[in-house]
């Protein structure tokens, strides 16, 4: 049996509700006013397509053994590198093992999430792989004032798939591919150019996915109704219900489209919806999903028993009731490079970025890696020859020990208004983590004012910097006080 074995997701908790962006850009184009119902997710500063996919990843392998893991497939259409291996600094960010580990890129299509998916099923049906990850992540960018900026939001969303404990089996898929252009984004663009909305309405979703959907249905001797759940993604809510209807569907048996809730995240948005159903989904529940880009994806799956006894992780349920209102359009601006602002003299320091230190390092910077002492069980971050309790002091009986999951607390912080930063004031401290070892790191996810010594925390691989000179992103992990609400 090959299917699901775990899923995760991951919406940022910034949420701009639409009315906001309606207030401040209506009198350019007052057309947004007809979709300004609900809010749309927004990454942070500090967040993009591969953060995302990071945080996705960490939730959906919540208690596996990420060493099984031999493959890592990364979806998305805003990927920061264009010849690098995006997936690859997920898996070493996941510190999976590095050999027998298959790792690739799958982007050029809103679809491509799909397409990586049924690539992973495939590989395990053929016996090549037999644990892989596949995440979609997506932070599109859109014009001021458009309806896609009032449309897109950011999120990202991770299926592992394998043949042990499997909790929704795979059951067919049928794909239907054409060069049917709506939108496209050109090499070296920030944005989509994109064509009107009837086209993409009524010669695209209407059209693709009904037809996409008939194929499966015929290719397996199946009809609609055999299915609990129908998902498919589309961000008219009208024409999301028509097309329910064309297929013949009970309204009962349609996802939401989620756009008042955070909006369609791109590649992602089929998972993000997949999952959804997931978190409600039933032993014996059968449910299909289909994807829109260049043409459409249709995969069925079927739930097993294993999903009584599965342990949610975060998922999208959580992601989505973690949430903090973005009240200011003109900070979203800033926060998408939509604005220019001064970050001062401080922000003009440009070093470049050592790749032959980031190679020597990649378990620890992009990891997370430290040291744990095999004599006395110390953990220390970062590793070093030396054991650091004054008690044992041993040499060279270091061992990898793994800080990205680990539990902590605010030893200590501050908030500096002379750093360089996008939010300020910078935020950062001193955390200790309950099992021991400390690290001083920047903070996000949070406001100064709200910031306490002894606060939880929570490790988050996020942008540490980004150098448009080089056109390189830099990462490595930061902290987020957990303050109740």
């Amino acid at each position: 049996m090959v299917g699901i074995t775990s899923y995760g997701g991951y919406i940022p908790r910034l949420r701009l509700n639409r009315m906001v962006i309606v207030q401040n850009m209506a009198w350019y184009f007052p057309v947004i006013m007809a979709v300004a119902q609900g809010e749309k997710s927004v990454a942070n500063w500090d967040e993009d397509a591969l953060s995302m996919a990071v945080a996705a990843a960490y939730d959906c392998v919540t208690g596996k053994d990420r060493k099984a893991i031999d493959g890592v497939y990364l979806a998305s259409t805003t990927l920061p590198f264009s010849d690098r291996l995006n997936s690859d600094v997920v898996a070493t960010a996941l510190n999976t093992k590095e050999e027998g580990v298959s790792c690739a890129d799958y982007t050029g299509s809103l679809k491509s999430g799909t397409t990586a998916a049924i690539s992973a099923i495939e590989s395990i049906q053929a016996g090549s792989n037999n644990n892989v990850l596949v995440v979609a992540s997506d932070q599109r960018g859109a014009k001021m004032a458009t309806m896609y900026e009032m449309f897109l939001g950011d999120g990202a969303a991770a299926l592992l798939f394998g043949k042990d404990d499997v909790i929704a089996e795979f059951k067919g898929h049928f794909s239907l591919s054409c060069d049917f252009v709506d939108h496209y984004k050109a090499c070296g663009k920030e944005t989509d150019y994109t064509w009107e909305e009837r086209w993409v309405r009524d010669e695209g979703y209407a059209k693709i996915i009904p037809d996409a959907v008939a194929g499966f249905l015929k290719k397996y001797g199946m009809a609609i109704g055999d299915f609990d759940k129908v998902i498919f993604p589309c961000y008219f809510k009208r024409e999301h219900a028509n097309i329910a209807k064309k297929l013949g569907l009970d309204p009962s048996k349609v996802q939401d489209n989620m756009h008042e809730v955070c909006g369609d995240t791109g590649t992602s948005h089929p998972f993000v919806m997949f999952i959804s159903a997931l978190e409600e989904a039933k032993p014996g529940d059968k449910i299909l999903v289909a994807s829109f880009g260049q043409g459409c994806d249709v995969l069925a799956f079927e739930m097993t028993d294993k999903i009584k006894d599965f342990k949610g992780p975060i998922g999208i349920k959580g992601s989505l009731a973690n949430r903090v209102e973005l009240a200011s359009y003109q900070k979203y601006a800033k926060f998408r490079d939509l604005i220019t602002a001064d970050l001062g003299i401080r922000g003009e320091a440009n070093p470049n970025t050592s790749l032959t230190t980031l190679w020597r390092n990649r378990k620890m910077i992009l990891g997370l890696v430290g040291g744990k002492c095999k004599k006395c069980g110390t953990p220390q971050f970062p590793a070093a020859p030396v054991c650091v309790n004054p008690d044992c002091n041993a040499v060279g009986e270091m061992e990898d020990y793994e800080f990205a999951d680990k539990p902590g607390k605010v030893l200590m912080y501050t908030g500096d208004m002379l750093s360089a930063s996008v939010d300020p004031p910078a935020i950062y401290g001193l955390v200790g983590f309950d099992d021991g070892g400390r690290m001083f790191v920047d903070f996000t996810d949070c406001i100064l004012e709200q910031t306490k010594v002894g606060l939880p925390i929570k490790m988050s691989f996020r942008r540490k910097y980004k150098d448009d000179m080089r056109g390189i992103s830099g990462y490595f992990w930061k902290a987020i006080p957990q303050v109740k609400e």
